[in-house]
């Protein structure tokens, strides 16, 4: 029955995606499949391909289409915006993601939109390193986003420890990017004051809450770079702090912070909780840059079905208050079963994006 559900898809994306027909019925054969078949693996994904086409033939075929295929950067924004009705503005989280795939190491640069039901990537990068982002690698997704969506969408950029340093949170701050930034103990700080001491030091004359302004940095190098003034907002959480750099309200980022915790669930998703992410035997660059633009349209439309069928109610709680399911996985649960009993059915989400048509461009 995936045929059916296949060729649907097909039809819908058509006037999205700039393909021939027999490479645009292989990318709708990924997502779908991808899917079905829980894993990004193309061997699993292959045996997914309904018809009397054999195995190998249809894992060639998609091998030939990571090889061949290149649709450039952030071609997935617009059926991704219209299937998931974004609208308004949303928080962005700023994380990374890295596994092993035999000797190689593949890591992920993941700027995500997060708001009260969904999360998913929007802008992605592939570093060539294991490892931490620098500045540079930092600035370039926060540098497409204005290309796609206007400035005034962002309600906060929230990012976690790793994501510190003068050069990153002044470029920030001089594009009016309002943001939260969780800063390590140890980290040194120049107050208001120009008194140049250690966070840890600065908390004991905090208190248990409490806020202060400062400069990331010591004395001499936060004044050679000229690094903004900031809030620290602090809180006690159990036996650790949780320090903010922010240049929006105090309590306003210390309520968001928790936000960002939706971007690790969003990397589980996308691992072992439902597409396997990390089953893939892609080692290139160019192929793996397609592959994350896949995993968030199978992500958007587990998404937008659980949205449809649970419209203003929220997932059932057992007794211990958490979820029977998560929001991800009944729609997710949902979409599997209805792929094997009503292909068409099943593709009803993608229909939302067939009301504003862009015009085509050339077949690739």
């Amino acid at each position: 029955m995936l045929d059916r559900a296949i060729t649907a898809l097909t039809s819908i994306l058509r006037p999205r995606v700039s393909l021939s027909n027999s490479r645009l019925e292989t990318l709708c054969l990924l997502v779908i499949g991808m899917v079905s078949a829980r894993s990004v693996n193309l061997g699993h994904i292959a045996s997914e391909r309904p018809g009397e086409a054999q195995i190998a033939a249809t894992y060639r075929r998609l091998q030939r289409f990571f090889q061949h295929v290149d649709l450039g950067r952030d071609w997935t924004l617009p059926p991704l915006v219209d299937l998931r009705g974004l609208n308004g503005k949303w928080y962005l989280t700023l994380d990374r993601t890295q596994w092993q795939t035999g000797r190689s190491d593949v890591n992920f640069l993941v700027l995500a939109v997060v708001t009260r039901r969904f999360h998913v990537p929007l802008l992605w990068s592939v570093l060539d390193k294991r490892g931490n982002s620098d500045t540079r690698e930092r600035i370039a997704p926060v540098k497409r986003y204005p290309a796609h969506f206007d400035a005034s969408t962002i309600r906060l950029l929230l990012a976690d420890r790793e994501f510190t340093g003068t050069h990153w949170v002044k470029f920030l701050n001089d594009n009016n990017i309002t943001f939260a930034i969780r800063l390590k103990e140890d980290l040194r700080i120049t107050d208001g004051k120009g008194h140049d001491l250690a966070l840890s030091a600065r908390l004991r004359r905090t208190g248990r809450n409490g806020t202060f302004r400062g400069r990331l940095g010591a004395r001499d190098y936060a004044r050679a770079h000229k690094a903004p003034l900031l809030t620290c907002a602090t809180k006690r959480l159990g036996g650790e702090w949780l320090i903010l750099a922010t240049n929006a309200a105090p309590r306003t980022a210390l309520n968001a912070c928790r936000k960002r915790w939706a971007i690790e669930c969003m990397f589980a998703d996308a691992k072992a909780r439902a597409l396997d992410i990390e089953d893939t035997r892609l080692t290139d660059r160019r192929k793996l840059d397609l592959l994350p633009a896949l995993v968030p349209l199978a992500l958007a439309w587990a998404g937008r079905t659980a949205a449809d069928i649970l419209t203003n109610r929220t997932a059932r709680r057992r007794q211990h208050r958490y979820s029977e399911k998560s929001w991800l996985r009944t729609g997710f649960d949902h979409t599997r079963k209805r792929l094997r009993s009503d292909p068409l059915e099943a593709i009803t989400p993608w229909r939302r994006i067939a009301q504003h048509v862009p015009e085509r461009r050339s077949v690739v």
